[in-house]
């Protein structure tokens, strides 16, 4: 929609499901989603917790490269400052909203990049070493041919599901990054964001805690 009012072209790359960015793409891309960082930092601001919107740009969050010059200026994440964003964990009841834009490797801080949430999401954990990471989608997980959830999914399986054109579009980016979240000893998973509670829901299921689903999202590892 804000695409639309600023009179901005935007499409998607068939093969990646990442949207192709020039600059004007990313501009009004880093517009939109610091007007719902803020939103979001706003909305949970309640009950003693303290939401902040950040931008990868801020302290050089997320540093990039280019992903592939096909894309233009979308990022892959090579850098991530996870001391900026622990020095922020540090104080007691504040959580982060991050915007998935990112700024340039070394001195480059003026190049700015558009940033595939999860792509950010995936690098992020990897470099915080997160015990559990969560991709929300609008589907109830990662889905057979028959679209019948899969439960629980590892790096060789994921293969072969993008191989046989199973995985596609935007589910390829969250697969994999959910495959680099959990290098080591992490847990992913993928679940429908349109259920409500859906985090804590899930939380509690793959923890055995009492108020989780008795099924719903798929678990990615290693």
């Amino acid at each position: 929609e804000r695409d639309q009012d600023l009179n901005v072209q935007s499409s998607f790359d068939e093969v990646t499901g990442v949207r192709i960015s020039d600059e004007k793409v990313v501009d009004c891309a880093e517009k939109a989603l610091s007007s719902v960082g803020k939103g979001l930092a706003g909305s949970i601001s309640k009950d003693g917790i303290m939401g902040v919107s950040i931008s990868g740009r801020d302290a050089s969050l997320l540093r990039c490269e280019v992903k592939d010059v096909r894309l233009g200026n979308v990022g892959e994440v090579k850098k991530v400052n996870a001391d900026f964003l622990r020095s922020l964990l540090e104080i007691e009841n504040l959580v982060p909203i991050i915007c998935p834009i990112g700024c340039g490797m070394d001195d480059d801080d003026e190049t700015v990049y558009n940033v595939n949430a999860d792509t950010a999401a995936g690098a992020i954990a990897k470099a915080m070493n997160c015990d559990l990471t969560m991709f929300l989608t609008d589907i109830k997980g990662v889905c057979d041919s028959d679209m019948n959830l899969i439960p629980r999914l590892n790096k060789a399986e994921i293969e072969n599901l993008i191989d046989t054109n199973v995985i596609t579009g935007g589910m390829i980016p969250k697969v994999s990054y959910a495959l680099q979240a959990v290098q080591g000893d992490g847990v992913a998973m993928i679940c429908d964001g349109r259920v409500e509670n859906a985090v804590a829901r899930e939380v509690h299921r793959i923890y055995g805690e009492a108020g989780g689903g008795e099924s719903g999202g798929t678990i990615v590892c290693e």
